[in-house]
């Protein structure tokens, strides 16, 4: 007997909240539902918080789910209210470049083809035409100010010193809308999300059951967290971004690949489609042969390759191995070494500079005194060729894809330099 859905995601760790969970099981069981989920172009990129929304979305549609990702370029324009006070409104146009984006980003993970073929849907689309006396009389009418003031972060907002503004405040109106226009056109019956948006989404569910006297769904994902209860997602340069401009590949996979043993199991259950066979053995090995690193492995490869493709994790495997001298460094594309210098630390020299000068400049060593006696102890390498005179010129070897020079100190110290 197939596993219900359900328990596939509960098993996942996918699962936070339900509005009635044998009501929704059994609308699950009984034939495909149509499912939303909603992304707000704040940002030129999505993040590893809206890729967990992105895997249950294909998990529901695998299961012959009809999904709609929707792109909010209306809710966009205005934003979530968020605890540390009021967003900085983007312009229309830097919103409409956005959404675009988003669209881009959000197609590589879900079907558009088949049966349950997914559609991209925009809010602004009936959002736009909205006048504000049909907001206020026909959507305004069923909400209540108790209920929107309760709102965590609308209490908090409320209870500071800065407050919220009504632009703000109005926000938990618009999504709510949305659940109410894609029952109507789609007939949309539940709608997904992180724990954060639970009461945002009560909010859609109530609207629709007052507007149409119809009974629908709501279902958070847990905020994922570390081990030891730490924030899950944050690196020295903020976010992990899903965008190859903003992260690159490279950046991307060590990201995942750094991740404890204490993490990596229940990682590879929320951001893979690795089967329970796959990861209870991955587990096993987890346990039993730690440091060779096998999960990691396969959740920074699998992770990867969902958001950028295939080939671009095979290629940062490649350069992480090639890197540290074990691979050819000469089959690494110029995008990729871009996004390992980014990554590393780089540095542009002239064409005259020494190997010396440019281990320093690319922070390899502290000093021009600890690059000499690296070279004299044969610890310095040039695209994975071994250094021989502290007078060597950097320019005397062979450039790889892009001008880039790979150099290193001993095992573990890699940067590169480039010739300008």
């Amino acid at each position: 007997m197939t596993e219900h859905i359900l328990d596939e995601l509960a098993w996942r760790g996918l699962i936070a909240q339900t509005t009635g969970e044998d009501e929704l099981r059994a609308a699950l069981s009984e034939g495909p539902i149509t499912v939303y989920c909603g992304f707000d172009p704040t940002a030129p990129s999505l993040h590893h918080g809206h890729l967990v929304q992105l895997i249950l979305l294909r998990h529901l549609q695998q299961a012959g789910h009809q999904v709609l990702p929707l792109v909010g370029g209306a809710t966009g324009m205005i934003g979530d209210p968020r605890m540390s006070g009021e967003r900085v409104l983007n312009t229309k146009d830097t919103v409409t470049e956005w959404v675009d984006r988003l669209h881009a980003q959000i197609s590589r993970f879900l079907s558009f083809e088949g049966d349950n073929a997914a559609q991209m849907v925009n809010n602004l689309d009936w959002t736009g035409p909205l006048s504000a006396i049909d907001l206020l009389r026909e959507i305004g009418q069923h909400f209540r100010l108790g209920t929107m003031i309760a709102k965590d972060t609308v209490a908090r907002r409320l209870a500071s010193d800065e407050g919220i503004s009504y632009t703000e405040f109005s926000y938990q109106v618009l999504q709510a809308n949305d659940y109410l226009e894609l029952f109507r056109r789609h007939g949309c019956s539940l709608q997904t999300g992180g724990n954060d948006q639970w009461g945002n989404l009560l909010g859609g569910v109530e609207l629709v059951r007052k507007a149409e006297g119809a009974a629908v769904h709501a279902m958070t994902t847990p905020l994922i967290t570390k081990a030891d209860g730490t924030k899950f997602g944050k690196t020295e340069g903020g976010a992990v971004w899903l965008a190859p401009d903003m992260m690159s590949p490279y950046a991307f996979y060590q990201f995942w690949i750094n991740t404890e043993d204490a993490d990596v199991v229940r990682f590879l259950k929320n951001f893979t489609f690795r089967t329970r066979e796959e990861i209870e053995e991955l587990e096993r090995k987890v346990a039993e042969e730690p440091f060779r690193r096998e999960a990691q492995r396969t959740l920074a490869w699998d992770v990867t390759a969902l958001v950028h493709g295939a080939d671009a994790a095979d290629a940062v495997v490649l350069a992480s191995q090639a890197l540290f001298g074990r691979g050819e460094l000469e089959k690494l594309d110029e995008a990729t070494l871009a996004g390992c210098a980014a990554e590393l630390g780089s540095a542009e020299l002239g064409s005259d500079a020494l190997v010396v000068d440019a281990l320093v400049e690319a922070g390899i060593v502290k000093s021009k005194s600890d690059a000499r006696r690296a070279v004299a102890d044969g610890g310095a390498y040039v695209n994975n060729v071994k250094v021989s005179s502290v007078d060597e010129v950097l320019g005397t070897h062979a450039a790889l894809a892009g001008g880039w020079y790979v150099l290193r100190r001993g095992k573990k110290s890699v940067g590169l330099s480039r010739v300008i």
